[in-house]
């Protein structure tokens, strides 16, 4: 697609919070909340002509790296948020996205994510084949108090789940979408701690690919106020996430 006339470089986008998206406490889920931030980004890269349809002319898509995501507290059941985007970095393969949700004019989440672009049918990163001068960059802006960063994994860490990758848990890249790792993940955390909101951060690393039919091992660390996932394939890690709590 073109690049929209109503395209700018920062984008406002407002998102009702329904009961479909919600816990049993009536909040919105840490999942849905990552799905909202990443449907922001992808309506921004869709106005500026850089969507999944404008790359996949050239086999690319972008895959996430690396998030983090800090939170102030989350939105409820019938809330209306703003969820604001904008570019830190972007050059060659790789790009940093900042993106903020607001309620009632007050920031309550913060997040720094990593994009990379992938080459769909080589499976492997690449140059984006498209322009993408027309994006203001804005490196000093910055959406979270810290920036994203390599999951420290403890040796000591416990086996507390085996699962097989199903049709489900695939996104339109062919392979595990990002969600499904930290869905995957909550399933196994203390419930009560999320349920009573006590996690004031969480990072994630996307290491490695999954595909349909693979085995994984999910491992569980826990230390002071941190719990730290990760899941294996075949001994080799392909995903870790770090929880903070309060």
């Amino acid at each position: 697609m073109p690049i929209a006339p109503n395209f700018t470089s920062v984008l406002s986008k407002d998102w009702n919070i329904n009961f479909t998206q919600c816990a049993p406490n009536g909040y919105l889920k840490y999942t849905d909340l990552c799905n909202l931030l990443q449907l922001t980004a992808a309506a921004h890269s869709e106005i500026g002509g850089i969507s999944f349809m404008d790359m996949q002319e050239f086999d690319q898509a972008w895959v996430l790296s690396r998030m983090r995501v800090e939170i102030t507290k989350l939105p409820k059941s019938g809330d209306i948020v703003t969820v604001t985007t904008w570019i830190n970095s972007l050059e060659n393969s790789r790009s940093v996205r900042a993106l903020e949700m607001h309620l009632n004019g007050e920031k309550i989440i913060g997040s720094e994510t990593f994009w990379a672009v992938f080459n769909t049918k080589r499976r492997r990163p690449e140059a984006l084949a498209i322009p993408f001068e027309h994006f203001e960059l804005y490196p000093e802006r910055k959406a979270t108090n810290e920036g994203f960063s390599k999951i420290s994994l403890n040796n000591e860490k416990e086996i507390v789940f085996e699962k097989t990758v199903f049709l489900s848990d695939l996104d339109i890249v062919n392979h595990v979408n990002n969600v499904k790792y930290l869905e995957w993940c909550l399933d196994l955390a203390d419930d009560n701690l999320i349920l009573n909101q006590k996690m004031k951060s969480f990072e994630m690393n996307f290491l490695r690919e999954l595909s349909l039919k693979d085995t994984v091992v999910i491992h569980e660390s826990i230390e002071d106020n941190e719990t730290v996932f990760s899941i294996t394939k075949e001994e080799k890690i392909s995903f870790a996430l770090q929880l903070n709590w309060k």
